[in-house]
């Protein structure tokens, strides 16, 4: 099992400390034994780096921490405004060492004294700060660290800024007494272009720059799902390593619910596989499409009213729509109040269609969602399932079975299977199917409902 990316950043930074704060003093016994400025200053370079290590080993472990009450983003953020310190710190610095090699340069400063030692120091240092610098990368970008890519930023200098002490304590060994304080305004001059470009990714995580690309994926992503007709706004914003992304897509206005949340489901994996850590707000906003039929719309309009219909018949007379509903209410509403709700309804029609368009609403009591019923005796169904076969004799249907019969409040419910030609129309099996439940009906007043399902001979 992989370890957690707070545990792997919490090493990291540990291991880190220790390395940096053995080299930054050998760096600084030795400058001080031989006078030199530029060994001196990278010294002090190496100190700001231990405490900005010091610093990034206190920040990543809280800064992995879940968001809470207080914090609705997560603690990332500490991560940027931890980095800002450390820049500072390193300005602070290129400052004094520009100021002490300026003076060291007027005043013609004696050269520092050359030996083996400052040389294998500075080479050990450069291996150990290439080692460091490498693994500190490789672990911000495996976990989006913005502090471990600051000290991983800070070492790969000190590793520049080594070799430019080595340079100057050789010009100093070949007679040049300015190389010293030369190479101390390399270091300065190092410092400050490394402040200046972790400043730049600082300061557009901490105002919410948008990450270069990131919309562009996140967008890809969200219209890749099956069901998304376009994203209308996509907003991204960095906190630590994860993405927040705020988007509004457009999805058909005739989905329900339940396809309307698998389509964020899948968007939500989408974006998280396209970004690696990514936490996605999304906004529906049902739109019409150009294909949608005139029924489809009809029960849009319905729907929105929060109205039950069904048998919804539309027909064409030479450009002019007109249209039949059958309208389900309260059994117990009286009939004025049913029909202020189906004239709203025809006035909502009309509304979407033109004035023009004729509507016809069937209002009809709403079956209620759970009728009190039970199995009727076995008497009763081989009763009815013969009156089934004799009626379907007439038609051309075939082989009744699967016959039940429920006794409810409302009267007999009968629920048939049968079959039919395979080659048969849905119409026509429609129309046979039709007459023999009114056959049944007819002789049987007490059936108050009757469902039927046709299928082919060898279903």
């Amino acid at each position: 099992m992989s370890e957690p990316a707070h545990t792997i950043k919490s090493r990291v930074a540990a291991i880190s400390v220790f390395a940096s704060a053995g080299m930054a003093a050998a760096k600084f016994a030795v400058g001080i034994a031989i006078g030199s400025l530029a060994l001196i200053s990278e010294a002090l370079h190496s100190s700001v780096d231990v405490v900005a290590t010091v610093i990034t080993w206190m920040v990543v472990r809280v800064s992995d921490r879940p968001a809470d009450e207080e914090h609705h983003y997560g603690h990332g953020k500490l991560e940027s405004v931890s980095a800002l310190g450390v820049i500072a710190l390193l300005y602070v610095l290129a400052g004094g060492i520009l100021v002490e090699s300026y003076s060291r340069l007027r005043e013609g400063a004696p050269p520092p004294i050359i030996s083996a030692i400052p040389f294998i120091v500075l080479l050990v240092d450069i291996a150990v700060n290439f080692w460091r610098a490498r693994a500190l990368h490789r672990t911000a970008h495996e976990t989006k660290s913005q502090a471990l890519a600051a000290d991983a930023l800070h070492f790969a200098s000190d590793v520049l800024g080594s070799i430019a002490v080595i340079a100057g304590l050789a010009l100093s060994a070949l007679g040049y007494a300015w190389g010293d304080a030369a190479a101390a305004v390399g270091v300065a001059i190092m410092i400050a272009l490394l402040g200046l470009r972790m400043a730049r990714s600082t300061v557009e995580t901490l105002v919410d720059r948008a990450p270069e690309g990131a919309s562009e994926k996140a967008t890809d992503a969200i219209r890749s799902v099956p069901g998304v007709i376009d994203v209308e706004r996509l907003r991204v914003r960095l906190v630590g390593s994860t993405h927040f992304i705020d988007a509004i897509v457009e999805v058909p206005r005739t989905f329900p619910i339940d396809r309307v949340e698998e389509i964020k489901r899948k968007a939500q994996a989408a974006v998280a596989k396209a970004l690696d850590d990514a936490d996605l707000t999304f906004t529906a906003v049902p739109v019409a499409r150009d294909n949608e039929s005139v029924r489809e719309r009809i029960m849009v309009i319905a729907r929105n009213s929060g109205l039950a219909i069904h048998h919804v018949t539309v027909h064409d007379l030479g450009g002019r729509l007109t249209v039949s509903i059958d309208l389900e209410v309260d059994g117990e509403m009286t009939l004025t109040a049913a029909h202020d709700i189906a004239h709203e309804l025809e006035r909502n029609i009309r509304d979407e269609f033109g004035e023009d368009v004729e509507v016809d609403t069937h209002i009809e009591p709403l079956e209620p969602e759970l009728p009190h019923g039970t199995d009727a005796a076995a008497d009763r169904v081989e009763t009815i399932k013969s009156a089934l076969s004799r009626f379907a004799a007439d038609t051309a249907i075939h082989d009744i079975h699967n016959v039940r019969v429920r006794d409810t409040d409302a009267g007999e419910i009968v629920n048939f299977h049968c079959r039919a030609a395979p080659s048969m129309s849905v119409i026509k099996v429609h129309e046979n199917v039709d007459e023999i439940e009114r056959a049944l009906r007819r002789a049987f007043p007490t059936v108050k409902r009757v469902i039927s399902h046709a299928e082919p001979p060898d279903a």
